[in-house]
């Protein structure tokens, strides 16, 4: 489908007056009145004109009278009592059904119980043939959940059409499910611990309120007529059902009511629970209403929960539930709790349901929520993080030469698109001759009639709100993210005269005063409360901020605030459920409600003042379709309307409606002028009316909901946005609509430009194509593709023809003249990467995700395939216009393939290869292969291809040569090295000062491990410098850049700690110190980088001075107290400072012989100063020497006078770092604040001596992170600079912005498990932190983080591709309290907790279909449970007394083919190196029988006794079967040495010695099936030997070899399990494991993983080594580069990666071997 600007096939056909079905709308006042006769004749004169732009209608609208239930239904109905449910000609009463006096409501109720919820209920009426008819709205039910068990509701509800539809609640239901026939409501119980007098909800009695009438329309969209039946089905306690038309508040009886004249409805005597005197209903029952938001229409889950979790604070156990008392007067929403994350945060206070964050921040459903009379803050300790990648962004006002700036020869021009934070800003000028909105981060102007964009550039997030003042010379705005920054410009100038942080979150609404002189916005604090502020904006000026008049803070919800034209100190706001005035008063800002009457629990969206004639009216619309019109003096409602829709008035079941009955027509936005009041709603209507909302003058149909409208100060214009990204006007004298901006809806993949014709295609996830013009940036064409994505898009040069490839590998051809698509062609397999066409037209190339390429003649209009290459373009390639060119004289094809390190060329005609360049040796400081990124001919000369590489440089090649002829860059040959440092996911937190930046150079540098990452910001390519042999401490850079020193503390063979001098631009170590006997603190050059000074600690007390000419030790002095830093003068080359008790100075003194000696001087901490203990020091301006002490004071020197003579309190903990330059100082603690000080005023107070005073010493910026600060680097001006945290954490700080960016990322404990994604795209890992991490595994990025706190995360298992659906991805976690959460990863939320096993899970293993999960313990009992209920259905108990540490499951058929037997060195058709009788492959049949089991899926345990089962089930048949069993000797209690075979052994190691090893520390048994031959099994870390043993799952005949490698025995061997334990074994069966091959190794594994792809084995040890055996050529490799023990080895699926992990650091290798 094809839509043009002009003319669009989505509007109504046959004009205005066909006959097609119309949508109406009506404004319902409280006067019911009849339409004029006028009605008739407007519609047919609206009919008539037909707008070329959105469809208008010029209509009146008419009221409809709606229909009253039966007078015997009213006022309310009590169905038991009326329907006589205690007859049994009435009703139906199955099973366990019974009638039973309850202490609590001191009334007859009838108990429901029975296991089976379908064979135990109470039906009304007793045949499914008969009806109920009742017609009341709302329903009541009465009841009681019993505790721990299920319960049903089922509703049979009636609608006009006569169709059916079941209704059904229960706490069965996991999530929402809908047909068109039944609807299912998941209702959750919420669980926890009791407080005295006070019961879990699970156990109240509850009053369940269900509209009737709103559910069918909005998730059916019908209209509801009776309900016809109900049945309650066990377990519960059910007092009554009652109908009514009326809405009922409970806690609320009819004498209370009366008594203080609320304006509520009461609940009848007869419906009321008792409340005995002197107790809160609230604190006893329940109640739940459901009602609806918008979002329903959205398409969002419904869920029924018995409260809105209040997130204010915390459950002190994470597993108990808190239940608080509510008054139900007061707001019923929480403040949020603190984001301590600037990554987008998705709180899940149950792990068992997904929520997003709602009002307040709180964990609210998105769709139909419920709204409670009580609040419970309830948290099972999880908490989900969604993270965003951010590049880090430098402020505007940097120095030119500074990293992170744009490039200087590029200006941006036009902006395509319309949106930011969200699509409600767009403003009008005061001349009403452009407009202002946003596009993301920019802030554009557009001109009306001549189209022409102005810029506003500065913001580096999303534009969350938008204002301008009345004369037109200020704008303000701000940006979305914590904490907004605001900006405020000169809109004739476009220049910015103030940037500043404002002290909440995200600004939803800014709003300027008449005179300009105040700017008011609406936000979020940190603790989630509402938060109003005032700025003097009056005299503002270039550089200076505005200053805050006032800040209030409310617990009100606010949608919309404005200032008052007419008195620019009053202002106003609404929200959900409140319309409030505002004053500003003696600098104070104070507010009142409106008494909003029976309005009070509307959800209020925006406002407007009334025009200057009618000065006390205030308009105010909801979501709900009422329009209130306020008198602001009298704080009264003075009218209320509604917009209702209409039926179409020749149906003949139309029926009137009251004002009352009936769901409204959402209302976004109002706009007020002298004369008229424009609405915007989400049906996507524009309507006009007059100020008495007699009649619509005028109506605008919109391609979407509309989000925001304004009325341009002239009234004759009307400004309107829709949530797809349209903004547009209406022009009222002409009723003609112009639309200004379209956007895509969804990130554009890919765009290609047509020259001549000045035209620009795109192509969006939002499945459109859309063709733009360059020159008005304005569309031409839009091409939707609903049922499969296009990927790629090229013009045609010659014929006014594009071409789009799309996802499922078709490439289509559209003539842009004829709107249609030409023709098609499907030779692909995969989604196309590439499109290109020739300059001269002739041909068309494709390629896609397969690595196939196609060419196309394309001369013709109807082009056609000539030739298809398959397996030569890179598979690994993304979507881009830049992988596949042709060079200018269309001879030659360039495209990157067949991988991604190299770059072909081909002839263009007929697709020869010519040339294939090898890019990964452009690169040589890299670590890891250079691949190609983007390609493009040289347009002078043609010769010449332009290739863009991973590590960010261009190389020029000669085209036919190959040759490089600029930039050349040669690399020796690659070694035999199979494995090759790609990546370090990690940060060293536990270090200090071991981070380095140069922002002038872009060199960063920070330590991991034993490693010094070398990381390049931009693109996060890492160099890795290895040759530490412990975790590294400490860094220093010299003052030119050209040297890095680091230190690491002392291993066990050294005699004193490593310190290496690195050559930055080799990257290699140039020198190795030593002199510190246990630990290097601290590193420092001299200001000339002549002398290098190292620090000891942790009771080496030495300091030691090396000479960097020669590398020498010129001096060592032991120093008489400890010390915590040390740093040069920079005034002064020959003197150091150190502090600790006190300032200590140090003098060198030069000898003649070159040698140096120390002269110290000691300056204690002054009495009066407080006397604390230094811990951290830095200089500033001369003569001043600033230093931090361990109890959060800062202290400045005079260090000519030798004196402290200035301190004040910068923080409550110890400032491990401070950093100063000009006149701002930079303070971190271990409190995990980082700040920004104002010391320009410092130098004065030097001069006044004992005078001076800390209150000229100003805070300017303070950012919380994540964890203690001990590390920190900043630019000279101070604007930015990169800080690390204990956390192990990078952020990236710009003062400027206001704003921490995470650059690196870590788990703070032990990472126990690394799951891989079916695809490899991502990776999780799982932490003793008890976080759940989702990795990107390309760039290894963190995206989700999935935490729960208090827990240790032990075991991780990602999802098979057949489990469920292919698009849903689950990752299955165990946690040390024997929980097992199953989180799903496309929505980032938890789907299923349960508790399979009482004690921590061990390992984990999903079944081959996905449908089962098999979990270990620590006791060794393995369980069964589906993943889909949550239900444990078999517990094993074989391995009962050890943790199990192994459990692995396969595809039994996978297995069964390969039962011939074979070696590790023979895969399927291989030829092992000893072949052994008896391994002739046999027919499936003849091995299945041989092996004597039957099952779909074959799988294994391995439990720390020494013990491996191995196990045959059939989990659909509740089949489960033991193969064999394998039971090894415990390593002895000394030593044993092993010679390891002479292939595998390491040069110059020798024998390989076992350390002694007690009980309870016994290498982890390691399991696995191997996957190049799954007919073998191979186990490490079993028996007495370090060795890894594989056995072959085949039939032996000789039973005496069964015991080579230790006792073989098989306890219940073919015992069927799945009739329990109880049987002895019988006598094993033939079938028997035999060793095939045995490989030595020099230490007991402690992790162990096979490769998928090549025979390649990865063993990691607890000596820091990792192994690569290659079992067929019996190759061995070991690779240093963990400082610990490597308990953690996976191999990727697709085998070209290695995880590694010791302790917390991980290490992504890439497998270049094979």
């Amino acid at each position: 489908m094809a839509r043009g600007s002009g003319a669009r096939t989505w509007a109504r056909g046959g004009g205005l007056g066909s006959k097609g079905r119309r949508r109406r709308a009506r404004v319902g006042a409280e006067t019911r009145s009849q339409p004029s006769p006028r009605a008739a004749l407007a519609v047919t004169a609206g009919e008539r004109a037909g707008p070329a732009g959105p469809s208008l209608d010029l209509r009146w609208a008419w009221h409809l009278m709606s229909r009253f239930p039966p007078v015997w239904q009213q006022p309310f109905l009590n169905v038991f009592r009326h329907f006589k449910v205690d007859e049994w000609k009435r009703s139906t009463k199955e099973g366990d059904v019974a009638a039973v006096t309850d202490k609590t409501l001191k009334c007859t109720v009838y108990r429901v119980r029975g296991s089976v919820s379908a064979s135990n209920y109470i039906q009304l009426p007793k045949t499914s043939t008969q009806s109920l008819g009742l017609n009341g709205r709302y329903l009541y039910v009465l009841f009681r959940p019993l505790p721990a068990k299920h319960f049903v509701i089922h509703l049979d509800v009636s609608t006009e059409d006569s169709q059916v539809i079941r209704v059904s609640f229960s706490n069965l239901f996991k999530e929402f499910k809908s047909t068109a026939t039944w609807l299912q409501f998941p209702f959750i119980c919420e669980a926890g611990t009791t407080r005295e007098g006070v019961a879990f909800p699970g156990a109240r009695w509850t009053c369940l309120q269900l509209d009737l009438h709103d559910i069918l329309l909005v998730y059916l969209h019908r209209c509801y007529s009776h309900l016809k039946g109900v049945r309650l089905c066990a377990s519960m306690l059910v007092r009554s059902l009652y109908t009514s038309d009326l809405s009922f508040d409970p806690a609320i009886t009819v004498a209370e009511a009366r008594r203080a004249k609320l304006p509520v409805t009461p609940i009848p005597r007869e419906m009321a629970f008792p409340v005995p005197k002197g107790e809160s209903w609230h604190d006893r029952y329940v109640h739940i209403r459901q009602f609806f938001s918008t979002a329903v229409l959205a398409g969002h889950v419904p869920r029924l929960l018995p409260s809105p979790a209040a997130c204010s604070k915390p459950a002190r156990d994470p597993r108990a539930l808190v239940v608080q008392k509510h008054d139900p007067t007061a707001s019923r929403w929480a403040p949020a709790m603190p984001r301590p994350l600037p990554e987008v945060r998705v709180s899940c206070e149950r792990s068992e349901v997904s929520s997003v964050a709602g009002p307040g921040g709180c964990s609210q459903e998105p769709s139909a929520w419920v709204e409670t009379t009580e609040e419970h803050a309830a948290s099972d300790g999880l908490h989900v993080f969604a993270h965003q990648a951010m590049e880090p962004t430098a402020p505007e006002d940097a120095a030119p030469h500074e990293s992170f700036l744009p490039d200087p020869i590029l200006r941006l021009k036009g902006v395509i698109g319309f949106g930011g934070h969200s699509t409600k800003w767009a403003l009008w000028t005061p001349d009403g001759a452009a407009v202002v909105y946003p596009c993301h981060a920019v802030i554009v102007v557009l001109h009306i009639e001549t189209r022409e964009q102005r810029l506003f550039l500065g913001h580096t997030e999303k534009v969350s709100a938008l204002a301008l003042d009345g004369s037109g010379s200020l704008l303000a705005s701000a940006q979305a993210w914590p904490h907004s920054m605001l900006r405020l410009w000169d809109f004739q100038t476009g220049s910015c005269l103030a940037l500043f942080r404002s002290p909440v979150h995200t600004l939803c609404s800014l709003s300027f005063s008449s005179s300009g002189e105040l700017l008011c916005g609406v936000g979020k604090d940190r603790h989630g409360r509402t938060t109003v502020l005032v700025w003097d904006v009056a005299q503002l000026g270039r550089g200076r901020e505005a200053i805050i008049l006032a800040k209030a803070h409310s617990d009100a919800d606010v949608q919309a605030f404005q200032v008052a034209f007419f008195d620019e100190a009053r202002m106003a706001s609404c929200g959900r459920g409140s319309v409030r005035l505002w004053r500003l008063r003696g600098g104070a800002l104070r507010s009142c409600a409106v008494d909003l009457g029976e309005h009070h629990a509307l959800e209020f969206t925006d406002l407007a003042f009334g025009p200057a004639q009618d000065g006390h009216t205030l308009y105010v619309c909801s979501r709900s379709g009422h329009i209130l019109e306020i008198d602001h003096q009298r704080m009264a409602v003075r009218h209320a309307r509604r917009l209702l829709p209409l039926q179409n008035p020749r149906d003949p079941l139309a029926q009137k409606q009251t004002f009352s009955l009936g769901p409204g027509i959402a209302i976004s936005s109002l706009s007020v002028s002298r004369s008229v009041c424009a609405v915007g709603s989400e049906d996507g209507y524009l309507r006009l009316w007059p100020l008495d909302f007699s009649s619509v003058l005028l109506e605008a149909e919109h391609e979407g909901p509309i989000t925001s409208v304004r009325v341009s100060p002239g009234g004759l214009r009307v400004l309107s946005t829709t949530s797809s990204g349209h903004l547009g006007f209406l022009d009222v004298p002409s009723q003609a609509y112009s639309v200004l901006v379209r956007s895509h809806t969804a990130p554009v993949l890919a765009l290609a430009t047509e020259r001549s014709r000045g035209q620009l295609a795109t192509v969006s996830q939002d499945h459109t194509v859309r063709v733009w013009d360059l020159v008005t940036l304005q569309q031409l064409y839009d091409f939707a593709s609903p049922e499969e994505a296009p990927r790629a898009v090229a013009f045609h040069p010659m014929q006014p023809t594009f071409f789009c490839g799309f996802s499922s590998g078709a490439v289509r051809s559209f003539s842009l003249e004829a709107a249609e698509v030409l023709v098609e062609h499907r030779c692909h397999r995969g989604a196309i990467t590439g499109l290109a066409t020739s300059p001269d037209g002739r041909f068309l190339f494709s390629t896609c995700s397969r690595g196939t390429l196609a060419q196309y003649h394309s001369g013709a209009p109807r082009c056609r395939v000539l030739r298809v290459a398959a397996n030569v373009v890179c598979q690994e390639a993304c979507p881009s216009s830049s992988v596949l060119v042709v060079s200018g004289d269309s001879r030659l094809l360039a495209f990157v393939g067949p991988s991604k390190y190299t770059v072909s060329v081909v002839d263009a005609a007929s697709l020869d290869e010519l040339l294939r360049v090898d890019v990964s040796a452009l690169d040589l400081a890299g670590s890891c292969l250079d691949s190609a990124v983007a390609l493009c001919f040289g347009s002078s000369p043609p010769g010449h291809l332009l290739v863009s590489t991973s590590s960010n440089t261009i190389a020029v090649l000669d085209a036919r040569s190959g040759r490089v002829v600029r930039e050349g860059l040669s690399l020796p040959p690659a070694g035999d090295e199979q494995l090759r440092l790609k990546a370090v996911v990690g940060y060293n937190g536990n270090g200090r000062a071991n981070l380095v930046w140069r922002p002038d150079t872009g060199f960063f540098a920070y330590t991991c491990g034993c490693l010094v990452v070398v990381e390049d910001l931009h693109s996060g390519a890492q160099q890795h410098w290895l040759g530490h042999p412990e975790e590294i401490s400490t860094l220093a850079l010299s003052h030119d850049a050209q040297v890095l020193a680091s230190a690491s503390g002392r291993s066990s063979a050294a005699s004193c700690c490593q310190i290496r001098l690195w050559d930055v631009p080799r990257g290699s170590c140039r020198q190795l110190l030593g002199h510190h006997d246990t630990a290097v603190q601290a590193l420092a050059f001299s200001p000339d980088d002549r002398l290098l000074v190292t620090l000891g600690g942790y009771g080496d007390d030495t300091l030691a001075l090396w000479n960097m000419a020669t590398c020498e030790l010129v001096s060592s002095t032991h120093l008489p107290e400890p010390v915590h830093g040390v740093a040069f003068n920079p005034w002064d080359a020959g003197k150091l400072t150190c502090v600790g008790r006190g300032v200590l100075t140090l003098q060198l003194l030069w000898g003649r012989a070159g040698d140096v000696s120390l002269q110290a001087h000691r300056e204690p901490v002054p009495e009066e100063a407080g006397g604390w203990e230094l811990s951290s020091l830095c200089y500033g301006a001369t003569p001043l020497l600033y230093c931090g002490s361990s109890e959060g004071q800062v202290c400045v020197w005079d260090t000519r006078a030798g004196r402290c003579f200035l301190a004040w309190e910068a923080d409550d903990g110890e400032i491990g770092v401070l950093l100063c330059s000009g006149t701002w100082l930079v303070s971190g603690s271990n409190t995990r604040r980082l700040r920004l000080w104002a010391v320009g005023a410092v130098p004065e107070l030097r001069r006044r001596g004992s005078g001076a005073r800390s209150s000229s010493v100003f805070l300017e910026r303070e950012l919380t992170l994540d964890g203690a600060v001990v590390s920190a680097v900043f630019h000279d001006s101070m604007d930015m600079g990169v800080v690390g945290t204990t956390a192990g954490t990078l952020w990236y700080i710009s003062w400027a912005e206001g704003t921490s960016t995470r650059l690196i990322s870590g788990h703070r404990g032990k990472v126990n498990e690394v799951a891989f994604s079916p695809d490899e795209s991502h990776c999780a890992t799982c932490s003793d932190d008890g976080s759940v991490r989702v990795w990107c595994v390309a760039s290894t990025e963190l995206l989700i983080q999935f935490q729960v706190l208090n827990q240790s995360c032990l075991c991780l298992a990602w999802s098979p591709l057949s489990c469920r659906r292919p698009e849903e991805q689950y990752v299955a976690a165990g946690y040390s309290d024997g929980a097992l959460r199953i989180f799903s990863i496309p929505r980032t939320a938890v789907e299923l907790k349960m508790y399979p096993h009482s004690a921590a899970l061990t390992a984990l293993a999903f079944s081959a279909d996905g449908q089962t999960i098999v979990s270990g313990d620590k006791d060794g009992l393995v369980a069964v449970s589906h993943p889909c209920t949550g239900m444990t259905f078999r517990v094993l108990s074989d391995h009962r007394g050890a943790p199990i540490c192994t459990l692995q499951s396969t595809r039994k058929e996978v297995t069964w083919s390969f039962l011939g037997g074979a070696g590790p060195g023979q895969g399927a058709g291989g030829t092992a190196r000893e072949n052994r009788a008896g391994d002739t492959h046999q027919p499936l049949s003849s091995q299945c029988g041989d092996f004597g089991a039957e099952g779909t899926d074959l799988w294994l345990a391995a439990s720390g006794d020494q013990r491996v089962s191995v196990w045959a089930s059939d989990w659909l048949r509740d089949h489960c079967e033991l193969v064999d069993w394998l039971s090894f000797p415990a390593p002895g209690l000394t030593g044993v040495s092993v010679l390891a075979a002479p292939w595998a052994r390491c040069p110059g190691r020798p024998p390989c010695t076992v350390p002694p090893q007690a009980p309870g520390c016994l290498p982890p048994s390691l399991a696995a099936f191997c996957p190049w031959n799954p007919a073998l099994l191979v186990c490490a870390g079993l028996g007495v030997h370090p060795e890894v043993v594989f056995y072959s799952l085949r039939q032996k005949q000789a039973r005496a070899s069964l015991h080579s490698a230790g006792s073989l025995r098989a306890p219940g061997l073919g015992r069927d399990r799945s009739q329990g334990q109880g049987t002895p074994p019988p006598e094993p069966r033939a079938c028997r494991l035999q060793v095939v091959e045995k490989i030595p190794l020099p230490f007991f594994a402690v992790s162990m993983s096979l490769s998928p792809g090549a025979h390649l084995v990865a063993i990691g040890f607890s000596e820091r080594m990792v192994r690569l055996l290659d079992c067929a050529s019996g190759a061995v490799q070991d690779f240093a580069g963990h400082d610990d023990s490597v308990q953690l080895c996976r191999f990727a699926p697709s085998a070209q990666l290695l995880f590694t992990a010791a302790y917390s650091e991980i290490l992504v290798w890439e497998v270049t071997g094979r």
